[in-house]
């Protein structure tokens, strides 16, 4: 009988009750992917991988211990079922841990109207080397791009289900296609590189191969002779390739293991005003086609449609069972988990309210000050909220780019900073962070 990712479950589940756990939940997760590389108009790299993968978390009372395991049979699954229970007999208690109760279990959703799997047959190795070879004559074709770094094309698919002694059982499968270039032009210490690429659910969505390798040879053109720029206090406008980074310190900032750790510089903030009273910033975890998207959580719960944050005002935290339980709340459906982890929170799909101006005239607006397209390095004070980056991107005089800059850090923080944002209207509605760019005035930048 072929094992499906339901059955594994259901045996990982047997096998822990026999085994004398009191509560158990199990993961499965079946996929397969495919990815080709291609370097001066060759086969660079080839590389397909298969597997299931297991998990099994048990409590013995308050006790909890998790496993994991890629071999499938029944022996290994009452060796995990034994482990795991004799763990978790030696585990310190949390008062915190547990599976959800029945009533609160996700128990009808809609697969068909998430359109997670593209149904399209899975594309042959020929296709995906001919988009690879796509997107890097196309970069190549860039005139003073000297070399295609790496140009590259995948496939992946995968099937997860989750049960538990509660009595949740549910799964659903995914699809990708991506394509992706990296671009150097310019020679010895002059050179600069850039990148572009696209990730969709459904083959149909996908942006073209040529349209990937060009724009990531003009990027990389773009970046050549790059300079340091004044130290000083400027505006900088984060381009809407950087900007869903400075969101993303936001959202871990009310991530309920932060706060009941107490280690968040929002811990206290609650009912008050974080954005600008015209943002809000919306979950949606049921946006058809999107990565993001899921009908229940890493526990069984129902996901849901949320304001984190309504007209500026900061209006709830993500959290999962354990951090709800430690807060004295309810989980809001955000549990997340690997097949050998215990869960945690995590948002799922994420928009930013967009502004009225386009990028040009933000640049407009803001005189002279920096364009940020890339950052590399982060130090950021949880406790704080004080914020610094290393960035590159473009310097801006008279509301025009003037020329190239990299080499330099710019600073601020992060209550002051998302106080003052102001918003752009070109934010790519397909992607799971849907985030403009966003000017923030008064920046301090450390360059020359």
């Amino acid at each position: 009988m072929t094992q499906t990712p339901e059955s594994l479950c259901q045996a990982l589940i047997d096998a822990a009750r026999k085994a004398g756990a009191d509560a158990a939940d199990a993961m499965a997760a079946e996929g397969s992917s495919l990815s080709i590389e291609v370097r001066q108009g060759a086969l660079e790299h080839a590389e397909r991988s298969e597997g299931i993968d297991l998990g099994l978390r048990v409590f013995i009372g308050q006790r909890q211990a998790t496993v994991s395991a890629s071999d499938t049979r029944a022996e290994t699954i009452e060796a995990m079922a034994e482990r795991a229970v004799a763990m978790a007999k030696e585990a310190p208690e949390d008062p915190y841990a547990g599976l959800a109760a029945a009533e609160q279990l996700a128990t009808d959703w809609d697969l068909d109207a998430l359109e997670l799997f593209d149904p399209a047959e899975e594309p042959a190795p020929a296709m995906l080397q001919a988009d690879a070879l796509a997107a890097e004559a196309a970069g190549l074709a860039i005139e003073g791009v000297t070399q295609v770094q790496s140009a590259a094309a995948g496939y992946g698919s995968h099937a997860v289900h989750l049960a538990a002694t509660n009595g949740f059982s549910g799964g659903y499968k995914r699809s990708s296609r991506s394509i992706s270039c990296t671009a150097i032009a310019g020679t010895g210490t002059g050179m600069e590189r850039d990148y572009d690429g696209d990730s969709r659910t459904f083959q149909s969505d996908l942006r073209s191969a040529a349209d990937i390798g060009q724009q990531a040879g003009e990027r990389a053109i773009a970046r050549l002779n790059a300079r340091r720029p004044k130290t000083g206090s400027y505006p900088v406008l984060f381009d809407e390739r950087v900007s869903s980074s400075l969101i993303g310190h936001l959202l871990a900032a009310v991530n309920g293991g932060s706060i009941a750790r107490g280690s968040s510089w929002l811990k206290d903030a609650m009912g008050e005003q974080i954005l600008p009273d015209t943002l809000s910033v919306l979950e949606d975890p049921y946006r058809p086609r999107m990565a993001g998207s899921r009908p229940f959580d890493g526990e069984g719960l129902p996901t849901q449609r949320r304001a984190i944050i309504k007209d500026g005002i900061l209006t709830g935290w993500t959290l999962d069972l354990a951090s709800a339980r430690k807060l004295g709340l309810s989980s809001t459906g955000n549990a997340a988990r690997g097949i050998g982890s215990v869960p945690s929170p995590s948002q799922w799909n994420i928009a930013l309210t967009q502004g009225h101006q386009s990028r040009e005239q933000l640049l407009a607006d803001m005189g002279t000050g920096l364009l940020v397209t890339s950052m590399i390095g982060s130090t950021i004070n949880p406790n704080t909220g004080d914020y610094s980056r290393g960035a590159a991107g473009f310097w801006v005089e008279n509301g025009e780019i003037a020329y190239p800059v990299n080499e330099c850090t710019i600073a601020g923080n992060l209550r002051d900073m998302l106080r003052s944002i102001v918003p752009a209207n070109d934010a790519r509605s397909h992607l799971s962070r849907v985030v403009p760019s966003l000017l923030v005035e008064g920046m301090t930048l450390a360059g020359n």
